[in-house]
């Protein structure tokens, strides 16, 4: 399978993503999906009633991309492979997903102090009869962390938009004691599942 050119369609509104497909020099146009408004959002991230993060962050990937690939062929673009993902945080088996305030976010970082949990993301790539998904499974530990380490975190715009209310590429990267896995998957693409798959779209990638 060969594709149009040398591009991609990135579904994500995430800065991270957008860096590290850089950093790997993967060019991408973004192929926004409508997270909110008055139609509601073109894929709930809404966890289902006993719906495991594994089975989570690999469904929403999967809708995202397919909705993705969808939009490609109803607007008549170019068609290119279309790369989602999906990020989410777990301890104790409890998906930990974005903060809505301040108070939650305090009580995540509570509950990840001094603790070892998982960041699963998950990346989905569709392109006209390929579609494929793969999740990285990190384990991060944290130190243990004062009252006023976390008061002073949340204190920032940091912990608002990110699963688990933090974000290991800014100043939470002196919460985390240990890492086995992937770095680049905790912040919210793991490259080298991204390469492999976009290598199986069709994407010339060394």
């Amino acid at each position: 399978m060969k594709t149009a050119d040398h591009k991609i369609y990135l579904a994500s509104k995430s800065p991270r993503r957008r860096e590290l497909l850089r950093q790997i020099g993967i060019d991408f146009e973004l192929l926004l999906l409508r997270s909110d408004g008055p139609r509601g959002a073109d894929v709930t991230e809404e966890v289902l009633p006993g719906e495991s993060a594994l089975d989570y962050v690999a469904r929403v990937a999967n809708e995202k991309a397919a909705f993705a690939w969808d939009l490609v062929r109803r607007r008549h673009l170019t068609p290119r492979p279309v790369l989602a993902a999906d990020t989410t945080v777990s301890i104790d088996g409890v998906i930990l997903g974005k903060p809505a305030d301040r108070a939650e976010a305090v009580a995540m970082l509570q509950q990840l102090s001094g603790r070892t949990h998982q960041v699963l993301t998950s990346i989905a790539v569709h392109y006209k009869d390929f579609a494929e998904q793969r999740t990285q499974i990190s384990q991060v530990r944290f130190g243990v962390l004062s009252p006023a380490s976390i008061a002073a975190y949340c204190a920032t715009p940091e912990p608002y938009d990110k699963a688990g209310a933090y974000g290991i590429q800014g100043s939470a990267a002196l919460f985390v004691e240990h890492i086995e896995g992937s770095h680049s998957g905790i912040m919210g693409l793991p490259l080298y599942e991204t390469a492999q798959l976009l290598r199986q779209a069709g994407l010339p990638l060394p």
